[in-house]
C-alpha cells in the first residue's frame, strides 16, 4: 500500500477477505427464541457484514431521532460478524498484531467509514511507506521498478514513470479519478438522491458510461495510451479486484486507482461493523441460517424462515450475495436477480526471515534487490508471454506484539509479514522458491469480489413492497464503504414506505429537496442530519 508515483495514485491491496470470530452478547443459534405473537414492528436483516451491520446502524439512527417504533433482528450464517472483513493472528498468536485477511484498507473519501472510527475511537494505521518501493511484473520482466523514501529517489521514480508512460497518461488519468471522487462525494451531502435503480443512479452521477465500457476502452477514449493502462493502471485492478483492465468496468477502474490516505483499524476493519451492530441495540443471532422466505398470507408481512424457527416481518434487508446464499424465495423474486460470478481469490500470508523475495525467481542476479511490493500485468501474456503466477507480492512490516489495540515493539530477531493474492493456490515449494525460509503460512480462498464486466443492466434495489437489496449495488460499485452507502440508501427507502420517514426524517433528498440548506464541511449524510 504505497504512493509510488508523481500523480498521487495509491495503488494498494485494498480489497480481499474472516476468521471465526464471535461477540459473546450477540445471541447465537441455541439462545434464539421464535415468538408469533409481536408487539412492535419487526426489520429483519439477512448478513451481518458491513451491508448489515450498517444497515441496522442507520435503522438505530431513525429510531433514535425520530421515535420510530421497530425492532432489529440480524441473522448472520457464519459464527462471527463483518463478512468479508476478518483478522487472523501470525502463529495463531492473538497476542500478536492482527494481519487483515479480508478488506484490507479504506481511503480519506471513504466518509462512513472514517467517521465510524472516529465516533467509535478506533486507532487507524497509515497504509503509506516511502521506504519501500514498487515493481510491476509481467510474468517474465519487471516492466517497471519504482523506487520511493528519499527526496532523490522520488525524483528519480517520477522521472522512470514520464519516460515510459509520457506526461498525458498520468496526468489525464488523475484527472479522470479526481472528477469520479468528486462525483462520490456527493453522496454525502444533503442532496445525496435516495435510489431503486442503480442504472439510473450511475446516469445522475455521470457514470454510466464507466460502467457500459471496460477501463481500457474508456481511458483509450479520453487520450490515455494502452501501454499505461496495460501496465500501470492494470497492477492497480489486478491488486484490488483480480481482474485485467480490458475485462473491469471502468469503475472498477477508477476506484482501484482511488486509493489517497489509505487506512486501517489497528485491531482490524470488522470493529468497524461490530460498533455498528454494538451501537444499534439489534438482535443479532450468529450461527443461525435463514432457509426460505415467503410473503404471510393475506397481509403485507413477509415470513422469514431460518434454522432456529419462523417469524414475521414488515420488512426485509437482504445484505448479503443472494445467489450464495442459498435463501429460497419466491420465484417471482428470485428470477429479478440475475446469476453474479464473484472472483475466486487465493490469499496467503507468511512469515519469513528473508528481506525481500528471492532474486533468482525473477531471473536477476543473486545480489539483485528485489521490491518488496511487486505487482502485475497481464500485457506480457497478452503478447504471448507467460501469465504471473501471482496478482501482488507486499510485504507488511516484522511480526509485532499487539498491546492496548495498536501494533507493539518488534519481537526479538522478528520475521517479516508478506501477503499475496493470487488466481491459484500457491504451494509450500513454490513459497520456499520465492522467499527461501518460510515460518507460519496461512491460506484462505474467498469469493472476493463480483465480476465486474461491462454493463448498464443491474439487479433491482427493491424486490418488492417492504423487501430490499443492499448488494444490488455491488456489480456496480463493491468496497466496504459503498456497502454502507447502498445500506443508508435502502434503509431510508424502507422506512419512508413502511413508517413514513427516514435516517434524516420526513423530508425527501437529491432533486426533490425544496431548500438547500449549507452544511459544515465534515457533515456526513445519516451521520448527521
Amino acid at each position: 500500500m504505497r504512493r509510488f508515483f508523481i500523480s498521487s495514485f495509491l495503488f494498494t491491496t485494498s480489497f480481499a477477505f474472516q476468521f471465526p470470530f464471535s461477540v459473546p452478547f450477540f445471541k447465537s443459534t441455541e439462545s434464539v427464541y421464535i415468538e408469533q405473537a409481536q408487539v412492535s414492528p419487526r426489520i429483519a436483516i439477512i448478513g451481518a457484514g458491513a451491508g448489515g451491520s450498517s444497515a441496522a446502524f442507520w435503522i438505530s439512527k431513525a429510531r433514535e431521532r425520530y421515535g420510530i417504533d421497530v425492532e432489529i433482528d440480524v441473522y448472520e450464517r457464519s459464527d462471527y460478524i463483518g463478512g468479508r472483513n476478518t483478522v487472523i493472528y501470525p502463529y495463531d498468536d492473538n497476542t500478536l498484531a492482527p494481519l487483515e485477511l479480508g478488506a484490507s484498507i479504506f481511503v480519506d473519501a471513504n466518509k462512513n467509514l472514517m467517521r465510524a472510527s472516529k465516533e467509535f475511537n478506533l486507532t487507524l494505521t497509515a497504509f503509506e511507506d516511502e521506504e519501500s518501493d514498487t515493481g510491476i511484473w509481467d510474468g517474465q520482466n519487471f516492466v517497471l521498478l519504482l523506487d520511493s523514501g528519499s527526496y532523490l529517489k522520488s525524483w528519480w521514480t517520477t522521472l522512470k514513470v514520464l519516460w515510459r508512460y509520457g506526461y498525458t497518461a498520468p496526468t489525464r488519468t488523475k484527472a479522470i479519478v479526481s472528477a469520479m471522487i468528486d462525483r462520490f462525494l456527493s453522496l454525502y451531502t444533503p442532496e445525496s438522491p435516495r435510489w431503486d435503480d442503480i442504472s439510473a443512479f450511475s446516469e445522475k452521477l455521470q457514470w454510466a458510461s464507466m460502467a457500459n465500457q471496460t477501463t481500457s476502452e474508456y481511458l483509450n477514449a479520453n487520450g490515455v495510451s494502452t501501454l499505461f493502462s496495460q501496465e500501470l493502471v492494470e497492477a492497480a485492478t489486478r491488486v484490488n479486484y483480480g481482474q485485467n483492465v480490458d475485462k473491469i468496468h471502468a469503475i472498477g477502474g477508477g476506484i482501484s486507482m482511488a486509493a489517497s490516505g489509505a487506512s486501517g483499524v489497528a485491531a482490524g476493519n470488522l470493529r468497524i461493523f461490530q460498533h455498528f451492530l454494538e451501537n444499534s441495540s439489534a438482535n443479532v443471532f450468529l450461527d443461525t441460517t435463514v432457509e426460505k422466505i415467503r410473503r404471510k398470507s393475506d397481509t403485507s408481512l413477509w415470513t422469514v424462515h431460518t434454522s432456529a424457527g419462523s417469524r414475521a416481518y414488515k420488512g426485509v434487508i437482504l445484505a448479503a450475495p443472494f445467489h450464495q446464499t442459498d435463501i429460497s424465495l419466491p420465484s417471482d423474486l428470485a428470477e429479478l436477480i440475475p446469476p453474479q460470478p464473484y472472483v475466486h481469490l487465493h490469499v496467503t500470508w507468511l512469515t519469513t526471515r528473508s528481506e525481500r523475495p528471492r532474486p533468482e525467481y525473477f531471473g536477476l542476479a543473486s545480489n539483485a534487490q528485489v521490491p518488496k511490493m511487486i505487482l502485475s500485468t497481464h500485457e506480457g501474456a497478452r503478447l504471448g508471454g507467460i501469465e504471473p503466477e501471482f496478482n501482488s507480492i507486499s510485504y507488511h512490516g516484522k511480526v509485532r506484539k499487539f498491546e492496548q489495540g495498536e501494533a507493539g515493539d518488534e519481537l526479538t530477531d522478528p520475521e517479516w509479514t508478506v501477503k499475496i493474492f493470487s488466481k491459484e493456490r500457491v504451494s509450500d515449494e513454490w513459497l520456499e522458491t520465492v522467499f527461501g525460509s518460510v515460518g507460519w503460512v496461512y491460506r484462505k480462498l474467498w469469493q472476493a469480489y463480483p465480476v465486474l464486466l461491462p454493463t448498464s443492466n443491474f439487479p433491482p434495489v427493491k424486490l418488492d413492497q417492504g423487501f430490499y437489496y443492499v448488494n444490488a449495488f455491488e456489480p456496480f460499485i463493491s468496497t466496504m464503504e459503498t456497502e454502507t452507502i447502498a445500506s443508508r440508501n435502502v434503509v431510508d427507502l424502507l422506512l419512508h414506505e413502511e413508517f413514513g420517514t427516514g435516517i434524516c426524517g420526513a423530508l425527501l433528498s437529491g432533486t426533490e429537496n425544496a431548500t438547500h440548506t449549507a452544511v459544515p464541511d465534515d457533515f456526513v449524510l445519516g451521520w448527521d442530519c
